[in-house]
């Protein structure tokens, strides 16, 4: 008896033991009254590896409901973050209740940790959570307009708007270069083609996101602007020298770094002129896997602090050059990646995760870097998460349903787009009066509605790339053809005209190079989105109501 006796002391002891020496793991909270950096330090120091591995991780799911897969990745292995595309957003009410759903799962893991909840909100024509949100004139018509506090409004209010979503991380400002004015995947997205003017418009919309508690993400470093190629497909090669990118795409970076950019999209692009000092790595490696652009330019040359976190790694563009999702998902690890970005979701015992989780096992200097990018993670959802300053974490439906339209954000974008409007050759003011029978012809709803309430005996045709007979007998009955222009193949439809004693207005959309060549047309205005309120002001610029002064963002 007695030795049982001893035996139950013994065990009692034990677990005492066991208890004074876990207790101060287990009663660690992401809501401790402890400066972000010693906090981060305390969670990440006792997290086990697959807990640090997980904060890594941002994933992104199909469909409007929260996925089953989704929700095992957060509670069973408490990933760092979820990304929201556009196919989970037609719903805004919904797509708050999603957020709140996923955000309480993964409060009730260990350390009681929040989400980043990212997406991509750039405004105009890129913007992946619709509903009720506002379609904006874009980053083009800010350059057009040339105003820094137009750059900072937009950000706030589209931060707004995402912070009363619950969604805390905003993948903008984009402040890649309109270098390539026929890239496909850039144009209007870009504030300018001037390297200082882009700067000081991204910092601006950093400050005006910030101002709304979302945290801004810079991208695509080290510069998306030099390239027609997208990198979804595959790897784009931009060919320019060292001295070539620093003076020119690098330059917006270094400007946002010193106004403290929180956190920046690495590229998957490849620049073979530039000598690297990256090892083994080879020259055509993208940035984004490669060590000398994400550690030795980035931190040690330009000074960056910030978080550092791939585009989709499920793009051709990474995965192509690796090899497989895992190498690739590896080897951005390494080079210096903070968060590794997946626009779907994996199995939970997929070779992605089990490599990864092998990796900090068996390879010390894997494990070191995956720790540290687990920290800085944590410092920053510390600095932006919590505190009176911070976005509510479980979104308030009632907000949702009250303030998700702000009056005074919908009157800025129309005066924005106002400013923005850019005559570049002029046939105005054009009116009822004066025009006669007027056509509007063109592929957006919104292009008709604005031109009718302009012109409200005007007629209508909806072209398509094959339909330039109807146009061309639809044209010969008209004394004016309002022709809206946004791509290659509408400059082809709108050059069979040309033989015709019209009046042909040229009414640009999106990317302000479809034009260039058009000398033979009578006038040429220029806006920057197909947001509604775009259309009418472009609308009022022809008709003499404003009087346009924004100018082309490029030379």
């Amino acid at each position: 008896m007695r030795n049982e006796e001893l035996e139950v002391k013994k065990t009692f002891f034990v677990l005492c033991s066991l208890f004074f020496v876990l207790s101060p793991i287990f009663s660690l909270s992401f809501y401790d009254d402890r400066s972000p950096e010693e906090l981060a330090a305390a969670i990440e120091q006792a997290m086990s590896d697959d807990q640090a591995l997980a904060q890594v991780f941002m994933l992104g799911w199909v469909g409007a409901e929260p996925s089953p897969l989704i929700m095992d990745w957060i509670r069973d292995r408490n990933i760092g973050g979820v990304k929201i595309f556009g196919w989970n957003t037609e719903d805004t009410m919904r797509l708050a209740r999603t957020v709140g759903v996923l955000q309480k799962a993964s409060l009730e893991g260990p350390f009681n940790i929040p989400l980043l909840v990212a997406t991509d909100q750039e405004g105009g024509w890129i913007r992946h959570v619709k509903g009720n949100t506002s379609e904006t004139p874009g980053n083009m018509a800010i350059g057009a307009s040339g105003y820094p506090r137009d750059a900072y409004l937009a950000g706030y209010y589209i931060g707004k708007e995402l912070a009363i979503l619950g969604i805390n991380m905003n993948f903008a400002p984009t402040v890649d270069l309109f270098t390539n004015h026929y890239s496909d995947l850039i144009g209007p997205r870009a504030f300018s083609s001037d390297p200082v003017h882009t700067g000081i418009l991204g910092a601006a919309f950093m400050k005006g996101q910030q101002a709304a508690g979302v945290i801004p993400t810079a991208k695509h470093y080290p510069g998306h602007g030099d390239t027609a190629l997208d990198s979804h497909g595959v790897l784009p090669v931009i060919n320019v020298s060292f001295e070539t990118l620093w003076d020119r795409e690098l330059v917006p970076y270094r400007m946002l770094f010193s106004e403290g950019l929180p956190a920046l999209m690495s590229g998957h692009l490849a620049f073979p002129r530039i000598k690297t000092t990256a090892g083994a790595q080879s020259a055509d490696a993208p940035a984004s896997l490669s060590s000398w652009f994400l550690g030795d330019l980035l931190r040690d040359q330009m000074g960056y602090k910030g978080l550092v976190i791939t585009d989709d790694l499920m793009m051709n563009g990474a995965t192509s050059w690796a090899g497989s999702l895992t190498r690739t998902a590896k080897l951005a690890l390494l080079a210096g990646n903070d968060i590794i970005l997946f626009s779907k979701t994996p199995s939970l015992y997929d070779s992605v995760w089990t490599a990864l989780a092998s990796s900090m096992r068996n390879e010390p200097e894997f494990r070191e870097r995956v720790r540290d990018a687990a920290r800085k993670t944590l410092i920053l959802k510390l600095r932006y998460l919590r505190g009176e300053q911070a976005i509510s974490v479980i979104p308030d439906l009632q907000k949702v349903e009250n303030e998700l339209v702000d009056p005074s954000g919908s009157a800025f974008f129309l005066n924005l787009a106002a400013r923005s409007v850019t005559v570049v050759k002029s046939a105005f003011p054009l009116t009822p009066e004066n025009a006669g029978r007027v056509l509007l012809a063109g592929q957006f709803t919104d292009f008709f509605r604005a031109g009718r309430s302009a012109f409200p005996e005007s007629s209508s045709f909806w072209y398509s790339a094959a339909g330039g007979d109807d146009l061309l007998f639809h044209a010969n009955r008209a004394d004016t053809i309002i022709f809206c222009l946004s791509d290659a193949g509408g400059l082809r439809l709108l050059r069979r005209l040309q033989t015709l004693r019209k009046r042909i207005i040229v009414f640009s959309i999106l990317s302000p190079v479809h034009f260039q060549s058009l000398h033979w047309v009578n006038g040429i205005v220029a806006v920057y989105s197909y947001a509604p309120e775009s259309f009418a002001a472009g609308f009022s610029a022809i008709t003499g109501r404003i009087n346009a002064e924004g100018r082309l963002p490029y030379e």
